[in-house]
């Protein structure tokens, strides 16, 4: 199999406990974002790596197919590592269970970045436009080399705008480059089988972003710039928004 959709689905949550069997307007989030990339993107096969019974259940009566893993693992890309012994997939694309809104666009976009040659991952970013999100550590920021792959990822505002005091406004980002990385990947398999026998790395620990320990491995990282944004459900008022956006598209 060349390439595949794996989709890594963990039952619990910190931030909001068993968030992907959560109905929203009568169905599941992992049902809804099952559902939108069949149909974003029905010509990949796709897959989803489980970890609880529940979540099989729910996926296996809506006709998706399953591959159960452990419950202890403690990354998606962990998990889609041992899903992928049983797949066999060249290439993988991961979306996260709670994506309901990914494009078929930015799928194709993430198959197109890691089939270039020499390259181990691929994700995408969108470019910010407003201050408050910039300065906001829960929203990544990535920055790219002129080959269109990353430099480095952080929780911290950059660039930094050293002329202005550090300090940027909406204005300074319509006419300059900062860019919200988008959780979105694509591996080869190789990758894959190499990453989660690497230690965790020294800035991966520090930030707290795994992505850190393939920069710091080597590996190369092709960005992708996308203009549309990725809407997630990390919380209840996440799940709340999306329901309104169901009922008053």
């Amino acid at each position: 199999m060349e390439t595949a959709i794996i989709v890594p689905a963990r039952l619990q949550s910190t931030r909001f406990p068993q968030k992907l069997l959560h109905e929203i307007a009568g169905t599941p989030v992992i049902i809804h974002t099952a559902r939108r990339i069949k149909e974003q993107a029905p010509e990949l096969p796709l897959f989803f790596a489980v970890d609880h019974v529940d979540l099989e259940k729910a996926l296996q009566a809506d006709g998706f197919e399953t591959v159960m893993t452990d419950p202890d693992l403690q990354s998606g890309t962990d998990r889609i590592a041992q899903a992928n012994a049983e797949i066999e997939a060249d290439r993988i694309i991961n979306v996260q269970g709670d994506e309901p809104m990914v494009l078929g666009e930015q799928i194709m976009q993430l198959k197109d970045l890691i089939e270039r040659e020499g390259i181990d991952l691929a994700t995408l970013a969108h470019r910010f436009e407003k201050a408050e999100d910039f300065y906001n550590p829960n929203q990544v920021k990535v920055v790219m080399g002129n080959n269109e792959e990353a430099l480095y990822f952080s929780r911290s505002p950059m660039p930094y705008h050293r002329d202005n005091s550090g300090e940027i406004d909406d204005e300074w980002l319509k006419n300059n480059s900062a860019y919200r990385h988008l959780g979105l990947y694509a591996y080869t398999s190789s990758f894959l089988e190499k990453f989660p026998k690497l230690p965790a790395s020294k800035l991966e620990q520090i930030e707290k972003l795994e992505q850190l320990r393939a920069l710091e491995n080597g590996f190369r990282i092709a960005v992708g710039i996308t203009h549309q944004p990725s809407i997630g459900i990390d919380t209840a008022e996440d799940a709340a928004n999306f329901e309104k956006l169901l009922t008053n598209p």
